[in-house]
């Protein structure tokens, strides 16, 4: 029988659930990290055993990775901050938004406040400056989006140790095939609807939201932009308008399916004045086609009357065969579906505003 974890990080701490296979009924630690915000987790399951990781930012000591080899039971830190920026490069970390294992045994990738990328080989115990992006020349015109600037989607490709996408919010999406050595802008079709006229297509300068790539098919990938939904199918070289079919272009969440290509979710809000769902309803909408169609999900299951928000790493999927489905909202309630999106229950409630939610399958 195999055990459902959930990491789930706020702005005052972070809670780990579990459950069975049936995903009904769940179990509760924490808060972990109490009064420190929690904006990234992963659950690394490489190793012979897995390792949780949290970068969580103390009011007092900053930002840290802390990680756990035993479920949470227990949480080490490296002495001195395992991300920190060398001095020459004149910042100072403010927050940890990304944490995400690479494709090779060893290696995470952090993406940091301000807009930076760190690249750990030892499972996340100490982590290097990406100098190849930090010295980007585009770097010093990337803005800053309403929650900060940041590296907020890191995608390594599964097979290829190489090549990763990133995303910053403003700056867009930039691709390394070189490990990090050199990278470049891979926004061609993803508007910039704040720029006026033929500018609105900028090289870079895109307000990007989250990307997601699907695993089994790395060229897939589906985009969530400040003003605008996208699909690319040959590796982010190239974006195709999908947002026809949801209430509006506007949001932060998008997640694939774990095992169908063609498949992804996204939490609609309503636009950048009013940050909740349209009518203020809760609705997660679902794609089976690759966005050339999209269908609500939650009718009679998720709340009416839902003035909140769901951020972009506070929604995701588990690898359960009947795949589960997962959102936080800033209000703190916590929503799951043990079927793909059919049925939904409320599995906690009162938390503080949810920003990252993570799941896995541990046998």
């Amino acid at each position: 029988m195999s055990t459902t974890l959930l990491m789930v990080g706020t702005r005052k701490g972070m809670w780990i659930g579990r459950s069975d296979e049936a995903r009904q009924e769940w179990s509760w630690t924490g808060p972990h990290f109490p009064m420190e915000e929690v904006y990234s987790v992963l659950v690394d399951r490489r190793g012979d055993k897995p390792r949780l990781l949290a970068g969580a930012s103390s009011s007092w000591l900053g930002p840290q990775v802390w990680r756990s080899d035993d479920l949470g039971e227990k949480w080490d830190e490296t002495p001195n901050g395992a991300i920190r920026f060398p001095e020459d490069s004149g910042a100072t970390l403010a927050r940890i938004w990304q944490l995400t294992p690479g494709a090779e045994d060893g290696v995470v990738w952090a993406g940091t406040e301000p807009g930076a990328i760190f690249k750990s080989t030892d499972g996340g115990e100490r982590f290097d400056l990406v100098r190849g992006l930090w010295d980007h020349p585009h770097r010093t015109e990337w803005g800053a989006g309403y929650g900060g600037q940041a590296f907020h989607t890191i995608l390594p490709h599964p097979t290829d140790g190489d090549a990763v996408l990133a995303a910053i919010s403003t700056g867009g999406v930039y691709r390394t095939h070189d490990g990090g050595e050199t990278w470049a802008p891979s926004n061609t079709g993803v508007k910039a609807e704040f720029m006026p006229g033929e500018r609105s297509y900028p090289e870079f300068g895109q307000c990007v939201h989250k990307v997601a790539r699907h695993p089994s098919a790395p060229d897939r990938l589906f985009l969530q932009n400040h003003g605008g939904v996208y699909h690319s199918d040959d590796g982010g070289g190239s974006w195709q308008d999908i947002a026809p079919g949801l209430p509006t272009e506007f949001g932060f969440a998008m997640v694939v399916h774990p095992h169908q290509p063609d498949t992804a979710f996204s939490f609609p809000i309503a636009d950048a004045g009013a940050r909740w769902p349209v009518d203020a309803k809760a609705r997660v909408y679902r794609t089976r086609d690759a966005g050339s169609s999209w269908e609500p999900l939650g009718e009679g299951w998720l709340p009416d009357e839902y003035y909140t928000a769901v951020m972009r790493d506070a929604m995701c999927t588990d690898d359960h065969e009947q795949v589960g489905l997962y959102f936080g909202g800033r209000n703190g309630g916590l929503w799951a579906s043990a079927d793909e999106g059919e049925s939904w229950r409320q599995i906690h409630a009162e938390l503080p505003d949810v920003m990252v939610v993570r799941a896995a399958v541990l046998d």
